[in-house]
Parts: C-alpha cells; sequence; structure tokens
C-alpha cells in the first residue's frame, strides 16, 4: 500500500530516496517539486522522498546531427535555453557561459554544456553554427540546440526550473530567464545560477567542482 503526498519547496536536501545509493555524501541540495511516498512491506512502515529527474529528450545540434540526452549520460550538465536575436539577457548571459566553460576547460571530459534554442523557427542548425562562430566559442563540449518550441518551453520550465516562453510584450518576442542550470550524472538539477552575474557564475564553478569531487570522486585542479 503506497500514499504519495506531493510536495513543493526548493531547494531541499534529499533525506531518504529509492532512486539514490544510501549514505552517499551529498555536495549540494537537491532542487525541484517532490514526491512523499509512504508504503509498507510485511507491516514495515518506511518513507521515502522522490525527486523528479529530467526526461529524455533528443534535438537538433548545430551540426544538424541528432543528439540525444542518453548519449550525454554520464557527464554533468551546465544548461540554459536562450535564443539567437534575443537583444537583451541573452548576449551576457553567453559570454558568462563562454567565460564558464574557458575556466573548466580543465573538466571538459566531465561537463556537457548545452544551450536551449526557444525559437527554433529562427533558430535552424545552420543559424546556431553561425551564432557559435560570431561569438568566438570554441568548445567540443558544447552543444547548442533546436527543436520543437512547445516541448522546449514545456522542458525549461517543468524539468529544467527556468522560465520560458512566448511574450510579444518582452524584446525579441520571447521572455525567459537568466538561469544557468546544473544538473548531475544521474539527472537530478543542483542548482540555479543568474547567467548574467559574475559572482553567481563562480559560484556555479566552484558547486561544480565541489559536487564532481564529493559525490563522484573527481579532483579538479583548481
Amino acid at each position: 500500500m503506497k500514499r504519495i503526498i506531493h510536495v513543493a519547496l526548493i531547494p531541499i536536501l534529499l533525506t531518504a530516496c529509492k532512486t539514490e545509493p544510501e549514505k552517499k555524501p551529498k555536495a549540494l541540495p537537491y532542487f525541484g517539486n517532490y514526491d512523499i511516498v509512504f508504503s509498507e512491506t510485511d507491516g514495515v512502515q518506511s518513507v521515502d522522498t522522490i525527486y523528479p529527474k529530467i526526461p529524455a529528450f533528443s534535438y537538433l545540434n548545430q551540426d544538424s546531427a541528432v543528439i540525444t540526452s542518453q548519449s550525454m549520460k554520464g557527464k554533468v550538465w551546465i544548461a540554459n535555453f536562450f535564443f539567437t536575436s534575443c537583444p537583451s539577457i541573452c548576449p551576457p548571459m553567453i559570454s558568462q557561459m563562454k567565460r564558464l566553460n574557458i575556466l573548466t576547460r580543465d573538466l571538459a571530459s566531465e561537463v556537457q554544456f548545452m544551450s536551449f534554442s526557444i525559437d527554433p523557427k529562427t533558430d535552424q542548425p545552420h543559424v546556431l553554427k553561425a551564432y557559435i562562430k560570431n561569438n568566438g566559442i570554441q568548445a567540443k563540449n558544447w552543444q547548442f540546440f533546436t527543436g520543437d518550441e512547445a516541448k522546449t518551453h514545456r522542458l525549461g520550465v517543468m524539468h529544467f526550473m527556468v522560465h520560458a516562453d512566448k511574450d510579444p510584450m518582452a524584446a525579441g518576442g520571447f521572455a525567459h530567464s537568466d538561469g544557468l542550470v546544473l544538473v548531475d550524472r544521474e539527472g537530478y538539477v543542483r542548482g540555479v545560477y543568474r547567467g548574467t552575474q559574475t559572482q553567481d557564475v563562480d559560484k556555479l564553478n566552484k558547486d561544480l567542482r565541489k559536487l564532481l569531487e564529493i559525490e563522484y570522486g573527481i579532483n579538479s585542479k583548481h
């Protein structure tokens, strides 16, 4: 017999979760709505906290190649949502993400950067490729994605916990947050940072290294 209580609290430390290894040290909190599951087996009652994971997804990248979440499994992700014609927060956000990518070159084999376009009608692969070149981005571990607009907006809001939607009153016709999202190897969101703020991005760099060292035993150079 199971009873499920849906709880919304951001952030909160994981206390008990069947989907996570027991007694594993936690470097950072878990983000997102979670379920508290009450169960009983052979008269023994237990309580588990179940956190959401990023669901499976598939997109075209800047090279018109299909990239799936499964193909990037085993790496820690740093993600944002943007569009190439954005005249407001995207330029400084992409600039900060580029800086972070350079700062974490020593972790390039462990970390996957990804930028999801929220305007796929405009941002076809060749447009993304030109955007990468124009912004001087030279990173093998950074994918730019384009795909179904509605699904991308839902993915951002419901799972990566950043706002992304059409808004005729917003600059460029889309409203979105400047969040950079840190996702662990298992697909759990472990942090959301202001991607236009140097101080927040520096904290993301530190938290990323803390996560890799404490939970995955990877010592960085910094």
